[in-house]
């Protein structure tokens, strides 16, 4: 799990790093007539600078009060990054009548998300979802929804902030087959799913072998398989045992001579609506 999330995690900051190396900036001329080019077109990411060629001092200020530079004194410049797609208006708050337009082209605002791993098993290590905003700014809402099998609608789970470069990450611990979206403002990421298997366990108390299995609902009366390895590295059914009413069975079983590798299988259709198939870990038996 720690492996994934740190190869999920690398794989965010290749990106945002390969946004950042990739962006420029472009110069925008204050002079005595106006703004120099009046419209300026960039890309997602990229940078405008203002430069004051002017004998006088001017100030830039957005319309929509996005940003707003300090008074720029003759060769004084000003900076701004811009990370979502849009018209930008805005003027000289010292010479009103000087306007001009930043025109910012690439996709629309977004958000994404993933999962560290698709399937968990019921009741243990949960699997954080990670992702990031694509303006990458810091300290930005985000909010975790969740869809649990059976239900027609998603439900916030938490609110979280945006880190270094926009990135986000949550953990949690589904108990049955959920359905996952971020959302950022209006924003909402694509769904990722994470299946869950029932938790299945197999240990040998001499003369018995002792199964069970568990999941959000019971398993009682459900029917799992015991296997063995073959020599060719397929697992072979070789008992059928039904659960008890606690999910659990005590059987006994004949094997050959020597040393066997055993599981317990349980089938999708056995593990019932909401879980996957699942299986025990492997257990080795030796056998005089």
């Amino acid at each position: 799990m720690r492996k994934t999330l740190l190869l999920l995690v690398a794989a965010l900051g290749l990106a945002a790093a390969g946004a950042s190396l990739a962006a420029v900036t472009r110069v925008v001329a204050i002079k005595a007539g106006g703004f120099s080019p009046v419209t300026r077109t960039i890309q997602t990411g990229d940078s405008i600078r203002w430069r004051n060629d002017d004998t006088v001092n001017h100030q830039v200020v957005a319309d929509n009060g996005s940003f707003a530079s300090p008074v720029l004194k003759p060769k004084a410049t000003y900076t701004k990054a811009f990370g979502t797609a849009g018209r930008y208006r805005y003027r000289d708050a010292l010479k009103p009548t000087a306007t001009g337009t930043i025109v910012v082209q690439g996709p629309p605002p977004s958000v994404s998300i993933a999962a560290s791993a698709p399937t968990v098993f019921y009741g243990g290590a949960g699997v954080r979802l990670a992702g990031t905003i694509s303006s990458q700014a810091v300290n930005q809402d985000v909010s975790i929804w969740a869809q649990p099998y059976g239900l027609t609608s998603f439900v916030k789970v938490a609110d979280l902030k945006t880190g270094v470069a926009g990135a986000w990450d949550w953990a949690t611990t589904p108990s049955v087959l959920t359905n996952y979206q971020a959302r950022w403002g209006s924003r909402t990421s694509l769904t990722v799913q994470v299946g869950v298997r029932p938790r299945l366990t197999l240990i040998r108390r001499a003369p018995w072998y002792v199964t069970s299995a568990k999941a959000g609902h019971t398993m009682a009366g459900r029917w799992v398989y015991v296997q063995r390895k073959s020599s060719l590295g397929q697992w072979v059914n070789v008992k059928k045992v039904r659960l008890g009413s606690t999910g659990a069975k005590r059987f006994k079983l004949k094997l050959r001579r020597g040393r066997s590798l055993l599981r317990v299988f349980l089938t999708t259709n056995q593990a019932g609506t909401g879980y996957l198939w699942s299986n025990s870990r492997s257990l080795v038996v030796r056998t005089r």
